[in-house]
């Protein structure tokens, strides 16, 4: 089982996205995830969401031009997500278990992107496994990009990773560091208590 499956027990779909929509009536910008991609990489780029929960960032990265690809394993955060944009592929998948091939799409993702905490929230001991899968999932060339909390200030669970193990998963996956960043904004890394990662295969 996740650490999200204990935090939330796979039924906090709605209330995850009625706080995100409270957020956006209040004039707060939700879209930082999916600007910061567009930084990345251009539209019509190919863009995994890994754990894409109700689908906030690849909703929007859609509207955008984007062709992308939503992949998660809680079951009420999908059905958001199938609500809001049933025309999207949404598929309900373990990251770990993730092959594209069985699921019958092509592994040559330009972009994989992993926002919201996706790799404290893994089950124990799967994040290696995790980045392989996601790795394997880019074409050459292409980006992983994941933030995540790594203090009790930035988290709703207890740390599980720190940065030099997950820069160690991303290099035995054959993944490059290209860039570090402290927010969403890409305001520069000061070895605060989140980051965001960007990796090269």
């Amino acid at each position: 089982m996740s650490r999200w499956e204990e935090l939330t027990g796979g039924t906090s779909g709605q209330d995850y996205a009625a706080r995100f929509a409270a957020l956006a009536c209040s004039g707060k910008d939700v879209h930082g995830e999916a600007r910061f991609c567009t930084a990345l990489v251009p539209a019509g780029a190919r863009v995994l969401d890994a754990g894409c929960g109700t689908g906030r960032v690849m909703i929007r990265l859609a509207e955008l031009g984007y062709d992308c690809v939503g992949v998660d394993l809680d079951v009420s955060m999908l059905a958001v997500a199938r609500n809001q944009a049933p025309g999207l592929p949404w598929l309900q998948v373990d990251l770990a278990e993730f092959e594209p091939d069985l699921l019958g799409i092509a592994a040559d993702f330009d972009l994989v992107v992993a926002a919201g905490n996706i790799f404290p929230l893994l089950a124990a001991d799967t994040e290696a496994t995790v980045v392989k899968r996601l790795a394997a999932a880019l074409r050459p060339g292409g980006l992983m990009v994941a933030g995540f909390g790594l203090d009790e200030a930035h988290l709703p669970v207890p740390p599980s990773i720190t940065l030099p193990e997950y820069d160690d998963c991303c290099a035995a996956a054959d993944l490059t560091l290209v860039d570090r960043f402290a927010t969403w904004d890409a305001v520069p890394y000061d070895g605060g208590g989140y980051a965001v990662s960007v990796h090269r295969r």
